[in-house]
């Protein structure tokens, strides 16, 4: 079958690389993401491997472009995507760019820390300017307790002598000095105590909030401030005041002592501003066009970088020859990549000039393979689905390509609604057709970015909605009327079952197919439109959906056991298929399969004329397991006698599959023939592939080979009897009480078609007819918000929170209940060495 069904065939490889060349060969694995390496040196530590410095330079450069691209996003300048992405620079030209970036980020750097001068400079001189306005008025005032606002006068009482003429401050020698500048204002407070406190009391504060929001110098901020003058006497006091000062950070500038020295510095100060304006202005112009131009080369170089720091990081994986001067590398590929794996070596040697070219060997090997499976936009999301539960084993059946129908169906089963899988199609289809525009847009909304990777799964769900839709005939919770009902009212009168007296005195009427005329046949397609106005509408449903979820987890379990099969097969352990397939699917369909089969019977075998003859199912299948005759008439003749039979069979079932394979394997290591437990295959280009059986099998079992007789390690080896028949009573337990649980669980299709039935009515009940009572002309103004309400309502609640809740069970029946029958998911994912899947950091930090 195709790659598909199972996973591809994976072959072990040796790489001999020439050293001249080893590097462009590996650029050309890179590009074209076929191989996955191994590492040939696992007890050498990170910094002592052979490339430790290229790798080195190659931080240095990624880190220098972070540098550069937080620049151009402070600049706020778009980088462009390159048109053709880049190839990994030859290590010739790795130093050019080095030397490049460099030069750069010097060159930036420099102009940056200009600029940032010129801007605190600029700040300085615009702080002073409003001091010098600020502290002007509080010279100039004629009281200084009204125009200063808060403040304490600190001074003890300084009196003019009358005879000196001069304060005794004077007398003693203090001089009256100044500290002016700015301070936070929530510090003043803090403040203010500290220079009382300090000061004792030979200070005078005055300040005033400053108008504008000024940046703070060190930080950067937009913050309030409020300018100060103290005035003090003496030069200790002004010691102390400057260390406060300094301990509140506060701007402290050179106070004039006379106006004209206030107005010179004044001019000087809007001269020098004006000035630095222009010199700014300048500055960012240049650091603008230099950041312009390195915008243009900056996603090449974040490109070239990524790739040659992961090709430096694949060389470390090989192990040097020191004979013939060539790295070996060992890697995993797929068996029909071989030969553009021989072209993307040849295309290397002949870029890197060597004189031998590099080959590929295939080796033997009996380790486990990588699981490969290919998807394309379409598939990947559904092989997602699986891969969450986990990873298939090598050449395990995949049920990915089964899961593209199942699941979308399963979610319909229980979100069937004509409308809203038709609002599910359109949404999933705007995302399929505009899938190019999200495709450049840079990954930003986590639930945007799964919504548009589940873009098909989506679509698939609102088609198969559609079609469970028009089988249930609900649309928005009313019924289309398509074909015509196949009910007639008609016949009622003309057959004299009913007459106007019955009209007047039954408020409900019951047709009654048995008349003649009444019912003419089923529906052409689904459920006829009649049953929406029936009382009897939820009876009906509940036992129509119920009986549907039982035949449909049946069938999807059974299909589950029967892909097992394809698993004995090609792993050759036909033993499995007499001892394990057969006992469980004996046991699923003697029991449940034969309750599907009840109900099929029953629709098949009993009429509208005899149906109040009809038995319940679910007694005569109690009566199954207690080997009882029903009391009422049976469903078909010698039926007990076939349900007798089936319940032997399944009951004989269970020790078979208990202790059938560890008997078998006990009986194979005493000597007994192989049915093909294992087979070590030879291919024809010498690669030794080993057949593996499951895990739980590799521990005790013996590998033998039928054709050569010898086992894999060459000798017996031991083996367990009490561990086999441990893991397969284990297996036994979960699969028997499994069925059973596992048929229950599927009614959850029942329970939730009919929860997301019911709430559509009570929507429609509550909201869109209340709207549509209204019958005169302001009824129609009235529609609108009614209409936004049913819209919004509908879309939140039937729409995200049930779609949602019916695509978690769906989920949970194909994790659960299907992919557990055949499906081990214990495997390791193929991982290429792709360029294009190699993560960047700087995508991550959002710089690109």
């Amino acid at each position: 079958m195709g790659s598909g069904f199972r996973s591809e065939e994976m072959c072990l490889a040796q790489l001999f690389l020439q050293s001249g060349s080893a590097y462009a060969c590996i650029s050309e694995l890179g590009e074209m993401g076929l191989v996955e390496f191994r590492d040939l040196n696992p007890s050498v530590s990170s910094f002592q491997r052979r490339f430790v410095s290229e790798i080195k330079r190659c931080e240095e450069m990624e880190r220098i472009l972070g540098y550069l691209l937080r620049e151009i996003r402070k600049a706020n300048i778009a980088v462009p995507e390159a048109e053709v992405p880049p190839v990994a620079p030859a290590p010739k030209n790795v130093l050019e760019i080095m030397e490049q970036l460099q030069r750069l980020e010097v060159e930036l750097s420099e102009v940056a820390k200009n600029k940032e001068k010129l801007q605190r400079n600029l700040l300085e001189l615009m702080e002073y300017t409003h001091m010098l306005r600020i502290t002007r008025s509080f010279v100039h005032s004629r009281s200084r307790h009204e125009a200063l606002g808060p403040q304490y006068e600190e001074f003890p009482s300084l009196e003019t002598e009358s005879v000196t003429g001069c304060t005794s401050m004077q007398r003693l020698g203090a001089k009256l000095g100044f500290v002016s500048g700015l301070i936070q204002r929530v510090k003043v407070e803090a403040f203010e105590r500290m220079l009382w406190r300090v000061c004792k009391g030979y200070t005078i504060l005055s300040y005033a909030e400053v108008d504008e929001s000024l940046a703070d110098l060190d930080t950067g901020e937009i913050r309030k401030n409020v300018v100060f003058l103290i005035s003090f006497w003496g030069d200790q006091i002004g010691q102390k005041v400057q260390k406060i000062c300094d301990c509140y950070h506060c701007h402290i500038y050179p106070h004039p002592e006379t106006d004209e020295e206030r107005a010179d510095v004044m001019d000087s100060l809007r001269t020098r501003i004006q000035d630095l304006h222009n010199v700014l202005h300048r500055t960012e112009d240049y650091l603008k066009q230099v950041l312009h131009k390195a915008s243009e080369s900056a996603q090449s170089w974040v490109l070239q970088v990524k790739k040659m720091k992961a090709i430096y990081h694949i060389l470390n994986l090989c192990s040097f020859d020191v004979t013939n001067k060539c790295l070996i590398a060992e890697v995993w590929c797929p068996v029909s990549d071989l030969a553009n794996l021989r072209r993307a070596l040849e295309e290397g040697s002949r870029k890197g000039d060597a004189t031998v070219p590099s080959f590929v060997n295939r080796i033997p090997s009996s380790d486990t393979p990588p699981t490969l499976l290919r998807s394309n936009k379409f598939t990947s999301g559904f092989q997602s689905i699986v891969e969450a539960y986990g990873v298939g084993d090598y050449r395990e059946v995949s049920p990915a390509p089964f899961t593209i129908i199942t699941f979308p169906f399963l979610f319909a089963v229980m979100f069937g609604d004509l409308g809203h899988g038709s609002v599910l199609t359109l949404f999933a289809l705007w995302m399929v057709l505009t899938e190019k525009d999200h495709t450049r847009r840079r990954p930003g909304n986590e639930i945007r970015m799964t919504l548009f990777d589940g873009r098909y799964i989506i679509l698939m769900m609102g088609l198969f909605s559609i079609y469970t839709g028009l089988i249930y005939n609900d649309c928005f919770s009313k019924s289309l009327n398509i074909f015509g009902s196949a009910w007639s009212v008609k016949a009622m009168f003309t057959e004299q079952e009913w007459t106007n007296e019955t009209l007047r005195s039954n408020m409900l009427l019951t047709l009654n197919p048995n008349v003649s005329g009444v019912f003419s046949g089923p529906y052409p397609l689904g459920i006829d439109p009649i049953w929406n106005m029936a009382v009897n509408r939820l009876t009906f449903l509940n036992s129509y959906k119920m009986k549907m979820s039982v035949i449909i987890g049946v069938v999807h379990m059974s299909f589950g056991v029967v892909l097992s099969v394809f698993n004995h097969l090609h792993f050759r352990q036909k033993y499995k298929i007499y001892l394990l397939f057969l006992p469980e699917l004996l046991f699923l369909l003697c029991l449940f399969g034969y309750l599907a089969f009840m109900i099929f019977y029953k629709w098949l075998a009993y009429t509208a004329r005899d149906s109040q003859l009809a038995p319940s199912i679910l007694i005569h299948f109690i009566n199954m397991f207690l080997m009882q005759a029903n009391a009422t008439s049976p469903l078909y003749p010698g039926q007990m006698g076939l349900q007798v039979f089936l319940v032997v069979v399944a009951l004989l079932s269970v020790p078979v599959l208990l202790l059938g394979k560890p008997l078998y394997l006990y009986w194979l290591h005493h000597g007994g023939k192989s049915l093909g437990i294992h087979r070590v295959c030879l291919c024809s280009c010498g690669y030794e592939r080993v057949r593996r059986v499951s895990e739980e099998d590799l521990s005790p079992s013996v590998v033998h080979d039928e054709e050569e007789g010898l086992s894999e390690s060459g000798g017996p080896q031991e083996f367990d009897f009490g561990d086999v028949f441990l893991h397969q009573a284990i297996h036994t337990i979960e699969y028997s009480l499994g069925c059973i649980s596992n048929t229950a669980s599927y009614l959850r299709l029942w329970a939730l078609s009919l929860a997301h039935a019911q709430l559509s009515e009570v929507l429609w009940a509550m909201v869109m007819r209340l709207g549509l009572r209204i019958s005169s002309r302001l009824g129609v103004i009235f529609l609108v918000p009614v209409f936004s309400v049913f819209a919004v309502l509908t879309i939140s609640i039937l729409l995200v929170m049930e779609g949602l809740s019916a695509f978690l069970h769906a989920l949970r029946l194909h994790w659960v209940e299907f992919q557990n029958k055949f499906y081990s998911g214990a495997g390791v994912k193929f991982a290429p060495f792709d360029f294009s899947l190699l993560p960047s950091v700087f995508e991550q930090d959002g710089l690109l």
